[in-house]
C-alpha cells in the first residue's frame, strides 16, 4: 500500500492527515514483519480514535452491569432474574444487550455455572445454590459499538477448589493481558496462559477463543489462550481490538456443546472458570475498554 500512496497523499485510514504524518511507518514496519512470516491484520479493520472512544463508552456500560451484579447475585437468585437485571440496567442507560435475539440466542446474557464453560442460557427455573460459582458474561451494544467482558461470581460458601479455579482463572487473563504489545506475536497471548494454568494443574480450552470487537459482535481475529510456540500467526498492531477470555478447566480441555446450539459443558463435568476482557493495543502497549 505504501508504494501507492505519495508521502503527501491523504493516509488510506480517513483521519486526513497526510500520509507521511499518519500511517507511513506502519506500513513500513508491518511490510518487514510480512516478510519474516507474520500475518498482517488488516488495515480496515483497525480501529480509529473515535471508534475506541465509542468503545470505551460501551465498555462504561458493561463495566457497570457487572458492578451491579456484584450485590444481586447471590443465593436463591434465579438466572432469570439476572438476564432481566442485566437488559433493564442495559435499556436504561441507552444501550442494547448484544446477545438478545443474537443468531436466536434468547437472552440478554450468558450464566455459566460450575460446570458450563460458557453459553448458558438464563432460566427461571435454575436457582442459584450456596457452593455455585456463575461467570456471568456481557456484551453491551451502544451507538453501534460493542464491549465484551465477563466476570466470576461465588455463591455463598464456595470449596476451596472452587476458589482456586477462580483464581488462577483470573491469574490466566491477567497473564495474558501482560503480553499486548505492538509489534509482537499475538500468539504471544496463549503462549503465556497455558503454562500457568498446567501449573495449577488445569487445561485451557482449545474448541472456543477470543475474537476481535467493536463494530460487530465477533470480528477478526481469534485470540487462542494455548500455546502454539512455533506459529507466527497474527502480528498484535496499534488500532486492533478484541477480547482475551480463557475458559480454564478443572480436568480435561474437553468440551461437549449441548443440543440447545448453545450450552458447553466440560466434557467430565468438572469445575470451570473464565475471566473476560476486551481490549485495544496502542502505541505503547494496551488499554482495558472493559
Amino acid at each position: 500500500m505504501s508504494n501507492k500512496i505519495l508521502p503527501n497523499d491523504p493516509c488510506w485510514c480517513g483521519s486526513g492527515k497526510k500520509y507521511k504524518k499518519c500511517h507511513r511507518r506502519f506500513d513500513i514496519e508491518t511490510e518487514a514483519y510480512r516478510k519474516q512470516g507474520y500475518t498482517i491484520f488488516p488495515p480496515k479493520l483497525l480501529k480509529s480514535a473515535q471508534d475506541i472512544e465509542g468503545i470505551r463508552a460501551a465498555g462504561v456500560i458493561t463495566r457497570g452491569i457487572l458492578n451491579m451484579l456484584e450485590t444481586e447475585v447471590k443465593e436463591g437468585i434465579s438466572t432469570e432474574k439476572i438476564d432481566n437485571l442485566v437488559r433493564e440496567y442495559t435499556f436504561d442507560h441507552g444501550a442494547i444487550p448484544a446477545p438478545l435475539n443474537y443468531k436466536g440466542f434468547p437472552k440478554s446474557c450468558c450464566t455459566s455455572i460450575n460446570e458450563c464453560v460458557c453459553h448458558g442460557i438464563p432460566d427461571e427455573n435454575r436457582i442459584l445454590q450456596n457452593g455455585d460459582i456463575v461467570n456471568i458474561d456481557i456484551t453491551s451494544i451502544l451507538n453501534g459499538f460493542y464491549a465484551d467482558s465477563s466476570r466470576m461470581y461465588s455463591i455463598g460458601d464456595i470449596s476451596e477448589n472452587a476458589q482456586k479455579i477462580i483464581t488462577v482463572a483470573k491469574e490466566c487473563l491477567d497473564i495474558g493481558i501482560e503480553q499486548i504489545k505492538p509489534y509482537t506475536r499475538l500468539n504471544n497471548i496463549g503462549d503465556a496462559i497455558e503454562p500457568h494454568a498446567q501449573k495449577h494443574g488445569y487445561s485451557i480450552v482449545r474448541d472456543l477463543c477470543g475474537h476481535g470487537v467493536g463494530k460487530e459482535f465477533h470480528e477478526e481475529p481469534e485470540v487462542v489462550h494455548y500455546a502454539q510456540a512455533r506459529r507466527k500467526g497474527v502480528l498484535m498492531v496499534p488500532g486492533m481490538v478484541f477480547t482475551i477470555e480463557p475458559m480454564v478447566n478443572e480436568g480435561s480441555y474437553s468440551c461437549d456443546f449441548l443440543n440447545d446450539g448453545w450450552t458447553v459443558l466440560t466434557a467430565d463435568r468438572k469445575l470451570s472458570a473464565q475471566w473476560e476482557h476486551t481490549l485495544v493495543v496502542t502505541e505503547t502497549g494496551y488499554e482495558i475498554l472493559t
